[in-house]
């Protein structure tokens, strides 16, 4: 908490409580059985935390993007599976609250807010992953609605939640002929694959989300067509940070366990914290932790003053979080030797939950190119 004003210490603690009380009881029963705790999620929501960058006026808490970041952190020390996806449902409320008009604003925003109802970002095409650009989920104007057909692959919540907000290509080829909809569960024509069995991530559901003429009123766009691209982008931009944020929960969360069992294990007649190398281990993973931190908390300092680097910093912060905060959980699990391999363990499930964060919400090769464009056309 260094660094913070006392009213982010604040939310700091209650998330931190509700983290500890309310997610990790449950975290390796939600994860062993593929629960997708809705009503947890609600008590969080009750907090604030369905709709943390929102505006108030919708049922938001209008907190800032630094806000964001601390509450999400804490959360994910609970659970990182559960709180990743409540990050991805905050970015899709943002997005409405961002891009819709009054009318989608008031429609929309107070009940994904309160997690009465949840979202999903639909993205990621089974042919195009990194190249967003080049989908091709079809949306086909036909008087004052459009006519919708293709899939999203690898959609988190598919199935299980209630409002998708699509990606589709309205235009002509390349990223000006994308436009972005809102479309409700129930819709004719919406349907969805098998749930995917996954490593970690397995207290959200993740399905293909299919749409076969799906009718969608054009009063359910975003913005103006031809937009799609750029929202979904500005999204992502805050996707990282709230993905590299749950990265650092799990990070801390699995130091605190590492801290503790080298104090408790002993071998060779002495606790394993006397063993020099893993005292250095250990330091080296608490300084790691730090700084990806504040890596991160200044990427979202950017980008809520709205600077020019934004992007990219976003982009840093979601490269080296991500990839040192899964190293810092390895080593972890590493220090547990054999116990760390057993699901008795909480830190084996923290370094399955973290993986995905390395491939998700553009994969870190992605953010190198991100990084190395910027610089090269400085």
């Amino acid at each position: 908490s260094a660094g913070l004003t006392e009213e982010q210490k604040e939310f700091q603690k209650v998330a931190l409580d509700f983290a500890t009380k309310e997610m990790a009881p449950h975290m390796a029963e939600w994860d062993e059985k593929e629960i997708f705790p809705v009503e947890t999620m609600r008590k969080a929501a009750q907090l604030g935390f369905g709709g943390i960058y929102v505006k108030p006026d919708v049922g938001g808490s209008g907190l800032s993007r630094l806000d964001t970041s601390i509450i999400f952190e804490a959360l994910s020390t609970g659970c990182t599976s559960t709180t990743a996806y409540m990050s991805i449902h905050n970015m899709c409320v943002w997005m409405i609250d961002t891009f819709g008009n009054e009318e989608q604003r008031r429609k929309f925003c107070p009940s994904l807010c309160s997690m009465e109802k949840l979202a999903s970002y639909c993205l990621t095409e089974p042919g195009s992953g990194s190249d967003a650009a080049s989908l091709l989920t079809s949306a086909r104007r036909k008087g004052d609605t459009y006519v919708l057909n293709g899939s999203k692959a690898f959609i988190s919540g598919g199935g299980d939640t209630d409002v998708y907000v699509v990606m589709c290509r309205t235009g002509g080829s390349g990223p000006k002929g994308i436009s972005c909809l809102v479309l409700e569960k129930g819709t004719p024509g919406l349907s969805f694959g098998k749930k995917e069995k996954k490593v970690g991530w397995n207290s959200q559901p993740t399905r293909a989300v299919i749409f076969e003429d799906c009718v969608v009123p054009v009063g359910n766009r975003l913005g103006a067509e031809g937009q799609g691209f750029s929202i979904a982008m500005k999204g992502l931009n805050g996707g990282r940070i709230n993905i590299a944020s749950c990265s650092l929960g799990a990070a801390h969360a699995s130091v605190l366990l590492a801290q503790e069992h080298l104090t408790v294990r002993k071998q060779f007649g002495e606790p394993l914290a006397n063993n020099q190398y893993l005292r250095f281990r250990l330091a080296e993973m608490a300084t790691r932790l730090v700084a990806a931190r504040l890596m991160v908390r200044n990427a979202a300092r950017a980008l809520q003053e709205g600077r020019e680097d934004a992007a990219v910093l976003c982009s840093m912060a979601k490269l080296f979080a991500t990839d040192e905060c899964f190293a810092i959980c390895n080593q972890a699990l590493q220090m547990h030797g054999g116990y760390g391999y057993l699901k008795d363990y909480a830190v084996q499930q923290f370094v399955r939950d973290i993986r995905v964060h390395q491939i998700l919400e553009g994969t870190n090769e992605v953010m190198r190119m991100i990084v190395a464009r910027n610089l090269l056309q400085g």
